[in-house]
């Protein structure tokens, strides 16, 4: 009896250490690295952010593939076969009905016959980024690399060219670390929307091209290739499937989402490996709920463990790399960086962060270009210095069109940016938080995130009012998100007796200009500035 009660506990123990998942991936083609990590939240916690990382602050995200073609903007590709979205009339006016010419038909016409990577990092590197972020694949399920995994893919079509290993040459050559993007883990339920029909008019009934097999190719340019590989779409419908606002309640997969096969979780997870063990690279991102299949599967456990091992085997014991997830608890923060998506906490975080945005919309949108609705050169600045202030870094995706160019209205936009970065930027790179991240109405004010982020909206209207601070050392930064009509910007954070800066205030400096008249008072610090703004975008004050 005792013998069964032992092996009753040691058994209800091992369940209390032991997670099983629904769909666990096999690595039968792609074994995980072994290392000092273990696909278990309980080890992944042993990782440390890199140093590197937290002094990098600002990084640019290239988000281009086939999905720019039609020039209508981020998620294209589902869109397109929405009956009655703008994106469906486009497709259906200019190209054609979605059963007869599918976004795999659209792939063809993802040329990039201007793309030169090496021009565009360069570029980038000169306006500011340190880490440089290239799409490896999106929603789309269309890999951008010689793919050993996904017979869709840049070099068997396309631009029949190997986009990720591009991006990845010239980022080395200009001493930019490289990340990569992998969203590829949700075609399966977002192409749902490809299993449809036309609900009236002409098409009535008629599905759209998403059920299509190997078979269906016979006499058509993608004979031999099978569009399940593309689609994903031999399962059932995802719980309401019809309703389209459905997909963003079910991004975590345990809210009525088609559980995804074994099959189509190790494909992602093989695909994802297959980057990192040729590719080497120093970030990577996913556009998940914590990470990839969580929690129905291990695969994003298993990918993360080694993706940490493999940096630690590049790097002599050393871990150097960075992977992201969004809508993390304490814990978690603890085993990946945590991603913002177009917003950011308002407070300051003990873990090194990120948000990501983006200067337009994701993918390239002539809507956006025509109608003036790109983000300007000071709004990406108040961004930038609200986020660095918080711990937190800022990843900038930067849209380009089908061939490989961004447009003339991004180039001033970035220009204006990387003008004000290179007087500036010993504000940025290489800062720590101070003692309080910032100060104004903005700064005082309870600014929630929405799901993943989604909040950046509030700080557009930030002004001289609004002070960020960072510090390197003995010196600190604070940086007005605008310049003052009066010509005099007041630090109440800096006021005479401050507990927050009781050492005297020798020297204030107004980079890019020179030493500036300060007075301490009972008030705060009044700065008083040139007559004449050197920018039109924020004054930043080194201050001793």
């Amino acid at each position: 009896m005792k013998t069964k009660l032992l092996i009753a506990s040691l058994f209800l123990s091992a369940g209390l250490y032991a997670q099983t998942y629904q769909v666990p991936v096999s690595e039968r083609d792609e074994p995980m690295m072994k290392g000092k990590f273990e696909p278990t939240w309980e080890s992944l916690k042993q990782y440390q952010v890199p140093e590197w990382f937290r002094n990098a602050k600002f990084g640019i995200w290239a988000h281009w593939g086939p999905q720019c073609v039609e020039g209508s903007g981020d998620w294209m590709a589902r869109s397109m076969y929405i009956e009655g979205s703008p994106e469906y009339e486009y497709h259906v006016k200019h190209y054609g009905h979605p059963s007869e010419f599918g976004f795999k038909d659209v792939i063809p016409l993802f040329k990039a016959e201007r793309w030169d990577p090496d021009k565009l990092v360069a570029f980038y590197k000169k306006i500011g980024a340190q880490y440089f972020f290239v799409l490896g694949n999106h929603h789309d399920n269309f890999d951008l690399w010689d793919s050993k995994y996904q017979p869709w893919n840049s070099i068997n079509m396309g631009p029949k060219k190997n986009i990720l290993a591009g991006w990845e040459k010239a980022a080395r050559k200009y001493g930019l670390y490289f990340g990569v993007s992998l969203h590829a883990d949700h075609a399966w339920t977002w192409y749902e929307v490809a299993q449809r029909h036309d609900t009236i008019g002409p098409k009535k009934g008629i599905p759209y091209d998403g059920k299509l097999t190997k078979a269906d190719g016979k006499g058509k340019w993608w004979e031999g290739y099978d569009p399940q590989d593309l689609y994903a779409q031999n399962h059932p419908l995802s719980e309401n499937s019809w309703d389209n606002g459905m997909i963003h309640r079910q991004w975590g997969w345990e809210n009525g989402a088609c559980p995804p096969s074994q099959e189509f979780a190790t494909n992602f997870y093989n695909r994802t490996l297959d980057v990192i063990n040729r590719y080497n690279p120093d970030l990577l991102y996913f556009d998940v709920t914590v990470l990839p299949f969580y929690p129905v599967s291990d695969a994003g456990l298993k990918i993360a463990a080694h993706f940490y091992n493999h940096s630690m085997a590049t790097h002599n014991g050393k871990l150097e790399a960075v992977m992201f997830g969004k809508i993390l608890n304490e814990d978690q923060r603890k085993a990946l960086v945590w991603d913002v998506e177009r917003g950011a906490p308002n407070k300051a975080i003990p873990e090194p962060w990120q948000s990501c945005s983006c200067i337009g919309g994701w993918h390239y949108n002539t809507s956006i270009y025509e109608n003036n609705g790109y983000k300007s050169a000071s709004y990406v600045v108040k961004l930038l210095m609200d986020i660095v202030s918080k711990n937190g870094n800022l990843l900038l995706s930067v849209p380009l069109r089908a061939d490989g160019t961004f447009d003339e209205k991004e180039e001033k936009i970035l220009n204006e940016f990387g003008a004000w970065m290179d007087i500036n930027k010993e504000a940025v790179y290489d800062t720590r938080p101070w003692k309080v991240f910032g100060e104004g109405p903005i700064a005082e004010e309870d600014i929630p995130l929405n799901a993943q982020g989604f909040n950046e909206g509030s700080y557009n209207k930030a002004d001289s009012k609004e002070i960020r601070f960072t510090q390197k050392g003995d010196v600190l930064y604070a940086t007005a998100l605008g310049w003052p009509e009066s010509h005099t910007v007041i630090i109440k954070s800096l006021a005479a007796g401050s507990e927050l800066y009781p050492e005297e205030i020798h020297e204030v400096t107004l980079l890019g200009y020179g030493k500036v008249q300060a007075e301490r008072t009972a008030g705060g610090l009044a700065i008083t500035l040139p007559a004449e703004p050197l920018n039109q975008i924020a004054p930043v004050f080194r201050i001793r």
